[in-house]
This record gives C-alpha cells, structure tokens and sequence, in this order.
C-alpha cells in the first residue's frame, strides 16, 4: 500500500483543524483520531510488521483518510478531540511469552489432557528451581498437600506463582476458560503484566471518558436521525467527489458516527440498560468508553447484545443507561424485552400490540367471549412467527385469519412471553398491596403510586392496553365480557410473581385479578 498523502490542511497543537488562514475549527477529526498514539498514521506503511494493530489502523486510515472528510461537531475550544490510547497495547505486546518447561522422562497416570509440561508429583521447591530459567516459564504438578489437584506453577517478576488448575472440557484457573494450557497461560502473562505495570493507570481508566463527550448512537437508525452534521472535504484537484455519499454510512465507525449523528427529538426518550455479555473480540479492539485497548486473548472486554457497544468490564458499570437497539441485533418481536423492542423500532409501543388491537377494534369487539374464548394453537403461533420473520409488515387481516380469537391469542402470547412482564417484578408488589386495601379511595391512590414505578415503555403499553380493555367492557351486551372477566384472563398475563413459592403465588391469582379489573374500570382517572 503505498503512503498515504498528508492533506494540505494543518493541525494545531490540539488536534484541531486549521485552514489554510490559521483558523482553528474544532472538531472530531478523522485525520486527527490517532493523535497522541505511539504511531504516526502518515507513517503506517512503515510498521505493518507490528501485526494486527497496524494492519487495522491501516485499514481503517485508508477507508476515512480517501476522501479527506473532516467531521466538525463540537464548538468548544477547550474540548480535546478523543484519540485511541495505545498505551495499553504496547504493554500487551512487551507481556512476556510463555516458555513451556517439559518434563524428559514418562511420567505415569499423566491426565490426557496435559501435555510434556505435566511433571507429576514434584515439590513447589522443584517447580521453582525448574522455572527460574526465565521470565514466563510455566509446568503443571501434581500437588503434594492435595493429590489429584493439580498447579500450573509460572514465573512471572522473578518468582514463582502457583495456581490450582481446573478441566471441565476446557482449562481454567479463574472465570476465563481455554482450549489449551498454551492459551491459557499467554492470557494470564498479558493480564499479569499490564495489571502490574498500569494498575494506577487502569484504576483511573473511567475518568473523563470520550464516551460522554461524543454521546451515543446505535449504528442503524437511520429512521429516527436528524440529518448529520455537515461533512467538508478536501480534494486535490478542486472538484467535487463522485460516488462518495452512498458509502460514507459504511466508511465511518461506530465512534464518529456518534459523534455525528442525533437522535429526533419526536424519538421516545424511553431509559435503557445496556445488555452487557462477556465477549471474545478477535483482533485489536478499543473500549468505546474510556478508548483505552481491550486487552487479553479471550474475554477482553463485553458487547452489548441489544445495540453492539463495546467496553471494558469495568466501564460497562459506568455507562449511561441509554442503549438504543439495533435491529441487527433485535432479532424477533416475541420473547423480546419490552424496551429493547420499542427503542429499536423508536415507537411508543410494541408493534404487535398496536397491530393486534386495531385489528381487533376494527372487527372484533362484538364478537362473544372475547379474550376468553381461545383460538386455534397453531394458528396463534403461526402469527407469532409472522411478527417475528416480517415484523409491521405481518399480515394479520381477516383475509388471512379470519377467527377473531388467533389475534387476540397472539396478543395474549406476547404479553406472556414477555422476559419481563408489563407489570414489572421490581412494580408487583405494590400493584398486589394496593389490590388488597379494602378503601376504593385508598386502592386507587395506591394504585396510581404502582404506575410510577414502571418504565416508560411498559406504562405506554399498559395505558393503551387498558383504554382498549375498556371499550371491550362497552360493549359487554355482545361479548359478554366484563372487566372482571377480563381481570381473570389479563392478571396472570400482565402480571407473575417474582421467586415467590408456589402457595403464595397461587394465593395472588385473586389480587392479579382485582388489579386488573381495578385499572379497566378506572382507566381514566389512573391514566
């Protein structure tokens, strides 16, 4: 690859922009990311023999630097422009390796899953006269005190440290688990020597991060965007680009698109927690919270599974509650978080709710025994995986499900198949101690104080659901469908009983009830 072409534009001593008159422009700059790394992004051509990292930067140099964008977002000169730190990944790559000491003679009953750096039964004296050859230098024992447990003994800072060595199918000595001892011991000398030579630095990690100054936006909303900061670029001959506005979505990552991109202000500011999992990164990787190198072999770090953030483990406790689901995660309607699916399709409620109940109001409020009446089972799954293959383009209309019951069955089903359900755990309490009092003043005050307790999206969804359970009452002469009735077939769908033994969640099918009942008769003063 040949060098990349430096830009005619300057840089000041911050980072920032400067125009061929010495204006200085504040701004998130592409060509200014790797500011303050160890490496020069016009000299990356001369380090690719550094491995992954220069190939990535290389990469990712390439992609942004070929139409010089400059991305201008921020107006305060006092604010430095984020940079990946490389600190850490130079003390990955200055870690020690691993030096296997093999044993030269048979050892016997040696488990099959060691290998020649299995010794047997040796005293810790042996493993560490064995080891002192050099930094790194690991063996496995038998242990003396505990037999049939067994050590991995490794040298690290010129001593010998001893750790009991588990197999369960993989090789482990703490929460990280490996297909090999190799493996195993080449995580454990990174994580050892960066926590020994950046203890303080990582203590301090989480300290003005860049995550609070370039904000958050999941990768695919494009529906619910205002339209992006301008983008100016450079070109070496004046004229305009071709072709390039189509591809710049693909070109910017997942950094400077928060940087650039907004949520609408008409966008349901429903709160979110991120759906944090331990997760494997393959190839370098920076925290998109403190931008700091996520280091390790395996488990460097968790993704959230919900909009893709990437973190560290101990920033993901600092991040704001406001993930916003991508639908290249979000991958069905049905058995979804509540939250997680109306962020992600950035309505007010689950698709399926509106749907099912409009068709319901448009043919069905007449029709007897409805909710009671249940529709055929196979039927009912068969608009469950129509939402969740097609989502609001699922046909649900009289053409293709002509019995009423199946739509208000797949409602039903949503509602019970919820993780959490629309009256939450943290909320069922106070919902089944406000059924109990006996003064109807009191119960509804009780009441509306329970309603406080619920997420956005869950109280969105149980208002509307409520305003349509009462204009099923309205027309009880036809479907003979009271809001006690309709209290005995909601209450145990809107509602379970977090851990509770099995008598005492039986004994709340009563209170479920009169909660529902309660909120369908008072749907106007409550909501």
């Amino acid at each position: 690859m040949k060098r990349l072409q430096q830009s005619p534009r300057r840089t000041g001593a911050r980072g920032h922009v400067l125009s061929q008159d010495g204006d200085s422009n504040t701004g998130i700059q592409i060509q200014s990311c790797l500011v303050n790394s160890t490496f020069s992004a016009w000299d990356i051509s001369e380090r690719e023999r550094e491995g992954e990292l220069a190939a990535a930067v290389q990469s990712f140099v390439y992609r942004n630097y070929s139409s010089n964008m400059a991305i201008h977002v921020f107006d305060n000169d006092e604010y430095r422009p984020p940079v990946w730190k490389s600190y850490l990944y130079q003390l990955q790559q200055e870690a020690p390796h691993p030096r296997r000491v093999t044993c030269t003679c048979e050892v016997e009953n040696r488990p099959k899953y060691y290998g020649r750096e299995y010794h047997g039964m040796i005293s810790r004296e042996e493993a560490d006269h064995l080891l002192s050859v050099a930094e790194g230098s690991y063996l496995i024992r038998e242990s003396q005190r505990q037999p049939g447990t067994y050590t991995l003994a490794l040298r690290f800072g010129n001593q010998t440290r001893n750790f009991r060595l588990y197999y369960d199918g993989k090789h482990f000595v703490g929460e990280k688990r490996f297909e090999s001892i190799h493996d195993l011991v080449t995580d454990g000398l990174i994580t050892l020597y960066i926590e020994t030579k950046a203890a303080e630095y990582i203590a301090k990690m989480t300290i003005n991060p860049i995550y609070e100054h370039v904000g958050y936006t999941t990768l695919n909303r494009e529906p619910a965007l205002k339209k992006p900061a301008p983008v100016t670029r450079d070109t070496p001959d004046g004229k305009e680009p071709h072709g390039e506005d189509s591809g710049l979505e693909e070109r910017l990552t997942s950094l400077v698109r928060r940087a650039t991109l907004k949520e609408n202000d008409r966008a349901p500011k429903y709160e979110k927690v991120h759906n944090f999992k331990v997760h494997t990164f393959r190839g370098p990787h920076w925290c998109e919270y403190c931008a700091n190198f996520m280091w390790g072999l395996i488990a460097q770090g968790v993704k959230c599974a919900d909009c893709g953030l990437n973190v560290h483990k101990q920033c993901s406790k600092m991040v704001p509650n406001d993930c916003k689901p991508d639908l290249k995660h979000v991958k069905k309607v049905y058995s979804c978080d509540l939250t997680t699916l109306v962020k992600a399709h950035n309505s007010k409620r689950p698709m399926v709710v509106d749907m099912c109940i409009r068709e319901i109001e448009s043919r069905g409020l007449k029709s007897e025994g409805l909710y009671r009446v249940s529709g055929f089972s196979d039927l009912i799954e068969d608009v469950k995986l129509s939402f969740d293959r097609d989502g609001e383009k699922a046909d649900i209309s009289v053409n293709v499900y002509e019995d009423i019951n199946i739509i208000t069955g797949a409602l039903k089903l949503y509602f019970r198949d919820l993780p959490i359900p629309v009256i939450t755990y943290d909320a069922y309490p106070r919902f089944i101690e406000a059924a109990k009092l006996a003064e109807p003043d009191e119960r509804l005050e009780a009441l509306h104080e329970a309603l406080k307790l619920l997420p956005p999206a869950h109280y969105e969804t149980l208002k509307y659901l409520m305003a349509h359970l009462k204009r099923v009452t309205q027309n009880e002469k036809d479907n003979l469908m009271n809001a006690e009735n309709l209290g005995i077939v909601f209450g145990p769908t809107l509602m379970r009983a977090p851990d509770l033994d099995a008598m005492t969640a039986l004994n709340d099918i009563r209170y479920q009830r009169q909660v529902v009942e309660s909120l369908i008769k008072n749907e106007d003063i409550l909501f």
